[in-house]
Order: C-alpha cells, then sequence, then structure tokens
C-alpha cells in the first residue's frame, strides 16, 4: 500500500483502474487528463475548501485497487455534521485488498475527525457520485459511474449500508411526447409567458453565471447537495465551451429573469471506447469522426426556481429538450440522475414515458476504528 502524493505522480493512481477492466466489453476508460483534474489540488478550486488523500494497494508487485479519501468542509458547514467521503474505489475481486484500502481511507477521515464514511462520490456530489448497482447490461454514459458487479460485495462485506439510491432514465426519440403533455406544454408557456433560449457562446460568461446561479438555487434543498463556489463551477464547465453545441442548454425565463435552465451533453464515452483514455496525434481523426457519429445524449441536469416550480417550467425543458436531441437524428438520452425520492422529477420524466433503466447507491458507515 501507497499513498500518491505528488502532482507528477497522479498517473499512477489514474492507471490502476484500465488493467482491472481489460476483459470487460463494455468499459469506456475516461480521458486520462479528465480524471487527473479531478485531483489535482494544485489547480481543482473544490481543494481550496477540501482535502483528499490517495492510496493504492498492490498485490505481487501489481497494483490491485486504488481509493481517495475526502475531507469536504463545505459539505460540513452547510449540513452540521462530520461526514468524510470515499471515491474513486477501484479493486480486484479480493476482500483482503478491498478492505485494507478502506481502512487507510476510514484512518485518514478519523485523523480529520470526522465520524461517518460516504461514497462512493468523487470527489463530490457535482461530480461522479454512486455505485453502479442496477443496469449491468450497457456502457455507461458520459461523466457517469460504472464498475464491476463484485464491487458490491467488497463495500457492503466491509459495513457499509446504503444511505441514498440515485436513478438513471433512458427515453428514446421513437417515444414521443403524447399530443396531451404538448397542448398543456403550449398552454403553460402562454399562461405563464415563460420564453425559452438557448445557450450562447459569444455570451458564455454571462450564461455560466446564470447557469450557475440556477444551479445552486434549484437543488439547495436536495438531499446531500453542496453550492459549488462559481470559480468550482467554472472550472468544471471550461471544456463545455468548445464541446457542447449551443443548441444542447436550454434557458426558460419568466418577467425577463432566468427560472430554469436544462443542459444536455453528447455521449462522448461512444467516441472515448478504444482511445486507451487519450486523444493523441494518432487518434485524434478517429476520435473526431467518432464525435461526429454520436447518436446518444445524456440529459445531465435540469432545475426551476423553487416559485416556479407549478407552472410547467420542467415540462417545457423537458420538451423542447426532447425537440433539440430528436431534431440532431439522436436516437434518445439518458436523464441522469436523480434522488430515489425525488418524486416531483422523478414523476415527470415517467410520464414523459422514460424507463428507469439503472441504479446508482451511495453508501455510509460510521467510522468506529476502536
Amino acid at each position: 500500500m501507497i499513498r500518491v502524493e505528488r502532482t507528477e505522480d497522479l498517473d499512477l493512481f489514474v492507471k490502476v483502474a484500465p488493467p482491472l477492466y481489460s476483459d470487460d466489453l463494455l468499459y469506456v476508460q475516461p480521458l486520462i487528463i479528465e480524471e487527473k483534474k479531478m485531483i489535482d489540488v494544485k489547480n481543482n478550486p473544490f481543494y481550496k475548501y477540501a482535502k483528499r488523500a490517495l492510496f493504492v494497494a498492490y498485490e505481487d508487485g501489481k497494483p490491485a485497487g486504488r481509493i481517495a479519501a475526502i475531507v469536504n468542509t463545505r459539505h460540513n458547514e452547510v449540513h452540521q455534521d462530520r461526514v468524510g467521503f470515499f471515491g474513486f474505489f477501484e479493486s480486484i475481486n479480493d476482500k483482503d485488498v478491498a478492505d485494507a484500502l478502506f481502512l487507510k481511507a476510514e484512518e485518514f477521515l478519523s485523523e480529520n475527525g470526522l465520524d461517518t464514511m460516504r461514497g462512493p462520490i468523487s470527489p463530490s456530489m457535482n461530480d461522479i457520485s454512486g455505485l453502479l448497482i442496477k443496469g449491468f447490461f450497457q456502457e455507461p454514459v458520459f461523466m457517469m459511474p460504472y464498475n464491476k458487479f463484485y464491487y458490491i460485495d467488497l463495500i457492503e462485506g466491509y459495513g457499509f449500508k446504503k444511505v441514498k439510491d440515485l436513478y438513471a432514465f433512458y427515453l428514446t426519440t421513437a417515444n414521443k411526447p403524447k399530443e396531451r403533455l404538448l397542448k398543456l406544454a403550449r398552454y403553460v408557456q402562454r399562461k405563464f409567458s415563460i420564453e425559452l433560449r438557448h445557450f450562447s457562446r459569444k455570451n458564455f460568461e454571462e450564461d455560466v453565471k446564470t447557469i450557475h446561479y440556477l444551479y445552486c438555487e434549484a437543488w439547495k434543498d436536495n438531499w446531500g447537495f453542496v453550492p459549488p463556489t462559481y470559480e468550482e463551477f467554472r472550472y468544471g464547465v471550461e471544456d463545455f465551451k468548445t464541446m457542447v453545441p449551443e443548441e444542447l442548454v436550454i434557458f426558460a425565463y419568466k418577467d425577463s429573469k432566468p427560472c430554469g435552465f436544462s443542459a444536455i451533453v453528447p455521449d462522448f464515452n461512444q467516441a472515448l471506447k478504444g482511445l486507451g483514455g487519450r486523444i493523441t496525434p494518432l487518434n485524434a481523426l478517429k476520435a473526431l469522426y467518432k464525435i461526429r457519429k454520436i447518436d446518444n445524449y445524456r440529459l445531465i441536469t435540469l432545475g426551476v426556481l423553487p416559485e416556479c416550480r407549478k407552472m410547467g417550467v420542467d415540462l417545457l425543458l423537458y420538451i423542447k429538450s426532447f425537440e433539440v436531441v430528436e431534431k440532431r437524428k439522436g436516437r434518445g438520452g439518458e436523464l441522469s440522475w436523480t434522488l430515489e425520492d425525488n418524486d416531483a422529477i422523478n414523476k415527470p420524466i415517467l410520464k414523459m414515458g422514460a424507463e428507469h433503466y439503472k441504479t446508482y447507491r451511495i453508501y455510509e458507515k460510521k467510522i468506529d476504528l476502536h
């Protein structure tokens, strides 16, 4: 077991995962540069209010697993608790290896005065959260977790219990919105004078500030949510400036003020598969060709201000998002993720004809090293 501490050694931590999935036809290796950004304490603004410890386990001289222990001081300030997190967990199917990794994470969190360990969260709820427990049948969608089925036993075998499930839904463009929903959308748009517009690269900074405001206000009462600072949020969306077409981000306005938004991203995993986690001069043309062929999407977020939630703004955004994907000749998209008990979101998604097809679980255990 070693602790990875130097920025120049982050490759060691990131490269633990791919060999574990060498026999898995569904695995899509994330871009190495993007994974490193999430654990880079020098450049990622998240770590102005957090710290982490990275551990790599070895067996017979080869990397056998990894884990990150994360102290998020803003989470504890917002929720008035002493919860620490584990994330980026990977392991061979060996309980001793997994237990050793969890113990290291638990020790680090305990040393920092925390009494509970929760995860997998990598590194925050605003990033990649949950363990896949249902839906082991197709490739993961961009920026969603993927793991071996046996991870469930490894995590639960250490004493973790479910604290919250996250849902992912799938909606095909063949499953068009029912006419009554379209009529209702047109009615509420007229009644409440809701205006829709797309994101603008020309006004990138202002539009990102608007999204940040709506994101923080719309999610502020959600379980586990910690509003990201603007600097943190801006860091996370930088790549979207060039990679995500303007029409995929939609704003809703009432009385000339923003009241909601939705954001879709192309499923870049369709292009990343087989690239080994890197875009190089040798595979750049192949990657570009595959990006142009993407026909799957992910509705990554949709939020409405609390005071506007009974005006049908969410329905307008869902239908407009559907129309955009249909216009781009997409076959459909994943709507992810939502909290299992968020009926205000889950019920409208199901009414749109989507299928709840994947479930991700967040676990928790009390820290007790005595």
